[in-house]
């Protein structure tokens, strides 16, 4: 049976609130998520990470039946990696807890993440502090109509991910464009707001957006005209101290460093 969806938990900020995973999810916890999982009393299908945010010794996880220990120097996140895992049970769609706030280099390699699932033909959300970061690549995010939010509840943001995003359109929000080109040196499409009552949509024909908007929104719905890839398009899973290290400690002569 193929996975529709997978939720991950990671490490960062949950800012309260019980999050709602569906029966028929794919469940992740990355590293110290392992330990937001069991707070919520979620039993994760998968643990990954190198553990050095968790609470507990990594051997108190083996009452967990697939879990997957990686070195603390190698090339990808552990959030990434189990995206990479998630992408390699077939999963497109990624829902990613504990990935907004706390430290911002975490929360940018988090959008540059979603920025490459998107480029594959995958979608990733990332939920926040009564916020949901996403990213597409020739594609269209499409919001239901929806009733009044008080104060800022109404936000939306585009910006361009990629260097140049062309053939944008905007439709349905109070400022709208049609055909635009954005650029990622120029913040033109922030603080856009929902019309009460009214569908929206955003789309890019060539390039990637990251799209902010507020949690209370209605699930939007995803389009993409990129072909969806297989599972080895994200790579595989760094199991490995990075090539980079190894090449950097290696001894001058050659031969084997055994420390």
């Amino acid at each position: 049976m193929s996975i529709d969806v997978c939720f991950i938990f990671g490490a960062g900020e949950y800012y309260g609130g019980e999050p709602q995973i569906p029966a028929e999810a794919y469940v992740i916890a990355a590293d110290g998520g392992i330990d937001h999982a069991e707070s919520f009393g979620v039993v994760p299908d998968a643990v990954i990470g190198d553990f050095d945010s968790a609470a507990d010794d990594f051997a108190e996880y083996s009452r967990y039946p697939n879990v997957m220990r990686l070195p603390s120097e190698k090339d990808d996140t552990d959030m990434f990696a189990a995206v990479k895992l998630g992408w390699s049970k077939g999963v497109r769609r990624f829902h990613i807890l504990g990935g907004l706030g706390g430290r911002l280099d975490h929360t940018l390699a988090n959008m540059q993440m979603l920025a490459q699932i998107s480029r594959h033909g995958g979608i990733g959300f990332l939920h926040g502090d009564g916020t949901v970061a996403t990213a597409v690549t020739d594609a269209t995010l499409s919001f239901p109509a929806w009733g009044p939010e008080p104060g800022d509840g109404r936000m939306i943001s585009v910006f361009a991910h990629s260097d140049v995003a062309r053939h944008v359109s905007i439709r349905g929000l109070k400022y709208e464009v049609d055909d635009a080109t954005l650029r990622n040196t120029r913040a033109l499409g922030v603080s856009n707001e929902f019309r009460d009552g009214d569908a929206a949509s955003v789309s890019v024909g060539d390039g990637t957006l990251a799209v902010v908007y507020p949690a209370a929104a209605p699930t939007p719905q995803w389009r993409t005209d990129r072909p969806e890839e297989g599972p080895d398009a994200l790579g595989v899973i760094n199991t490995h101290v990075s090539s980079l290290l190894a090449t950097r400690d290696r001894p001058a002569d050659g031969g084997s460093d055994e420390r």
